[in-house]
């Protein structure tokens, strides 16, 4: 072979390498002015970057995420309508901070207070809902306590339904990524008015507050808050070819430095990962012997879709790896778990789901049994 032909096939090897390690290259995460933050991978729900994640923070008005996700749900599980009228309290109606300024013995339909909720983070709108479905603020509370627990938020505890300061009133980050995540998966509709950039209520038209709706097309949602004790915060969700991000950012100095953390960090995550879905419900993982069956053979697989997150150029390399119920004997009920599956690249484990019988098998019959008693004994 001719010298320059094998200079220029060294050259494209050492190209070829070189392009492969530039692709998993994950630079460290954007450095925010901020109390704590982090953002995650909607689907897989892995942390991509974060700073003091569980530590307890003031959650101001994303504490609204709360209050919009309890009534969502009363108006789903047909406690209440939209179109229900509300009768604003003079509570309600003196709330100080942000309002969407309903008019005291006024009544105003839920729909309306719910955009108000939302779109304007009206403290006025969340008490009159409150009131509204619970009786009280105080006992609505107690109900948004009841959803967090249900949700997992390990760190949370709210004693009023607008984000106003008090000392038994916190979060973490990371069970406001919690929250975020629910409200889009389990309020898809309602989830969309969180994109809205202006309400008209009352004669009085007011902006959203969250900046990056106007700055970035893939942003939609989901909720700022600020008091002087907690700062400016920001919980935020974007779309880019498909693959959804959830962002949270506590105690940043400004408005303007809450959205541009918040978009430093949607920006790292979108350019340095990926996500895939690699088994869905129903699928076919592995199969394995099942003894003394009317069939010899069991199928696994997954009871959720599994999603993984990996660094760019990196999901090739992933390697699924199984581990089993070394003797599974009939009969096998439908669901039942027989070990697990591990997501691997290189030594890290980057998901896991359990592994369920797809379907049932029943006992085999007599002479079956026998047989494979036999070669079991034997083993």
């Amino acid at each position: 072979m001719h010298l320059n032909t094998i200079k220029l096939l060294l050259t494209f090897c050492l190209l070829l390498i070189g392009t492969t390690a530039m692709a998993a290259i994950v630079p460290a995460a954007p450095d925010i002015d901020a109390t704590a933050y982090l953002v995650m991978d909607y689907n897989s729900g892995r942390i991509l970057a974060e700073k003091d994640i569980d530590k307890r923070v003031e959650p101001a008005s994303l504490t609204k995420m709360m209050t919009t996700y309890v009534v969502t749900n009363e108006i789903l599980e047909g406690n209440i309508k939209m179109t229900d009228l509300v009768t604003i309290s003079e509570r309600a109606w003196r709330m100080e901070g942000s309002r969407m300024f309903v008019e005291v013995n006024k009544q105003v339909p839920v729909e309306d207070l719910l955009k108000g909720v939302i779109i304007q983070s009206g403290n006025d709108a969340s008490v009159a809902l409150a009131e509204h479905i619970a009786g009280t603020e105080e006992v609505f509370a107690e109900v948004m306590n009841q959803y967090a627990a249900k949700l997992g938020m390990t760190n949370t505890h709210f004693t009023n339904s607008t984000g106003l300061p008090d000392p038994n009133h916190y979060s973490t980050a990371r069970d406001l990524s919690i929250l975020g995540v629910a409200m889009i998966r389990d309020h898809p509709d309602i989830y969309t008015w969180h994109s809205q950039k202006e309400f008209m209520f009352n004669g009085i038209k007011q902006d959203n507050r969250n900046l990056l709706l106007w700055r970035d097309n893939s942003v939609d949602g989901i909720k700022t808050g600020h008091t002087e004790t907690a700062g400016y915060c920001l919980v935020s969700s974007a779309v880019r070819d498909g693959m959804r991000l959830v962002t949270v950012i506590m105690g940043t100095p400004s408005m303007e430095s809450r959205a541009r953390g918040s978009a430093s960090l949607l920006n790292f995550a979108f350019r340095f990962f990926e996500t895939h879905k690699l088994y869905s419900p129903g699928d076919v993982i592995t199969s394995t012997p099942v003894w003394k069956g009317e069939t010899n053979m069991l199928n696994l697989g997954v009871t959720r879709e599994l999603w993984v997150t990996v660094p760019r150029g990196q999901y090739k390399q992933l390697k699924p790896v199984t581990e089993i119920t070394p003797t599974i004997i009939a009969p096998v009920s439908k669901n039942t778990e027989y070990g697990k599956v591990k997501l691997m690249l290189d030594e890290q484990e980057l998901a896991s789901a359990p592994l369920v019988a797809l379907d049932a098998v029943n006992e085999g019959s007599i002479l079956t049994r026998i047989k494979d008693e036999v070669k079991l004994l034997l083993q």
